[in-house]
């Protein structure tokens, strides 16, 4: 993920609060400006969210990248999950999420895969 640093000089990202475990602010895609809010150390993970202000917008593949550009190094890998049915939680009908281990296990078993 990349620092504080960087991030509070990404353009169409503003940054309003940062710590070395994370942060939040106002981030502008394309169309449309929402909320992001992203985590160093989640268990072991790295998270971003994004929810635009719009609720009737959910963002696309090309928005995600787009966020994933923001907050990743070129050459790291992020996801998104689709969990098991039984365990959907969805607080906020427009929010979506990137993940990244810090376990980089995961990671080489995807590589060459997808």
């Amino acid at each position: 993920m990349r620092t504080n640093k960087q991030l509070r000089r990404t353009q169409g990202l503003r940054v309003e609060d940062a710590s070395i475990i994370g942060g939040v602010g106002q981030v502008r895609i394309g169309e449309w400006s929402g909320s992001v809010i992203w985590g160093r150390d989640e268990d072991g993970w790295e998270h971003v969210s994004v929810s635009p202000y719009d609720k009737g917008i959910i963002p696309s593949w090309d928005d995600m990248c787009q966020l994933k550009d923001m907050f990743f190094n070129d050459e790291e890998m992020a996801l998104e999950f689709h969990p098991r049915k039984s365990q959907y939680v969805n607080k906020v009908r427009n929010c979506l999420h990137l993940w990244r281990p810090k376990d980089h296990d995961l990671l080489e078993k995807l590589e060459g895969k997808i």
